[in-house]
């Protein structure tokens, strides 16, 4: 494999075609991405979320904001991905600032999602304490009888974060680890710069 240029090279582009040939290797759960977050402070916090939409503006997951990952983006708004596609052998990485994604867009992605899954994203207060697995199944048993004939509607408190890159590292695997990894970094006019980094 050879070093990208750049009059050619797209690092969002490039991810695209890998996480297509992801979604054949592994179907199941290509958009699993572990995201790393901190506190003012600087306590790092990760957990692995799903990738829902990626384009030339970055990448979006969705969460409810009173989570643990949602209060701590609020209140220092950068973060890191990491996806790893096992059966293809490359990682990419990917570290910007994080912003809120539009309320259309976070209406548009919870309609699309199963009844099921908008009934748990309201019946569950992530993050926060609960008595009992009863308790939580019974909020969910009591907004399935509410809301069985009627379109449940997006909640204020669930909605998306898009990270919009400023570094994006590809990593390949080789062997005897002489790894290939390729760095692409935005420069003051926002174009994408790339360096060749050593394993």
């Amino acid at each position: 494999m050879t070093a990208p240029t750049l009059a050619t090279d797209c690092p969002i582009e490039r991810f695209k075609a890998i996480f297509e040939r992801a979604a054949q290797s592994e179907p199941d759960v290509p958009d699993a991405v572990t995201l790393a977050t901190a506190t003012l402070q600087g306590k790092p916090s990760a957990r692995v979320v799903l990738m829902k939409q990626v384009d030339q503006r970055g990448f979006v997951f969705f969460t409810n904001y009173g989570s643990r990952k949602a209060r701590e983006l609020d209140a220092n708004p950068q973060a890191a991905l990491c996806f790893h596609f096992r059966p293809l052998g490359e990682q990419v990485r990917v570290e910007g600032r994080v912003e809120r994604v539009a309320a259309e867009d976070a209406d548009a992605y919870f309609a699309s999602r199963p009844l099921g899954s908008r009934i748990a994203a309201i019946a569950s207060r992530q993050s926060q304490p609960i008595a009992s697995r009863e308790e939580l199944m019974a909020r969910v048993r009591e907004l399935e009888q509410a809301h069985a004939d009627v379109s449940l509607q997006r909640p204020d408190f669930w909605g998306g974060f898009r990270l919009v890159p400023e570094l994006i590292e590809f990593w390949v695997h080789r062997d005897n680890r002489l790894h290939d990894r390729w760095v692409y970094s935005r420069d003051p006019e926002g174009d994408w710069q790339v360096i060749r980094l050593a394993p």
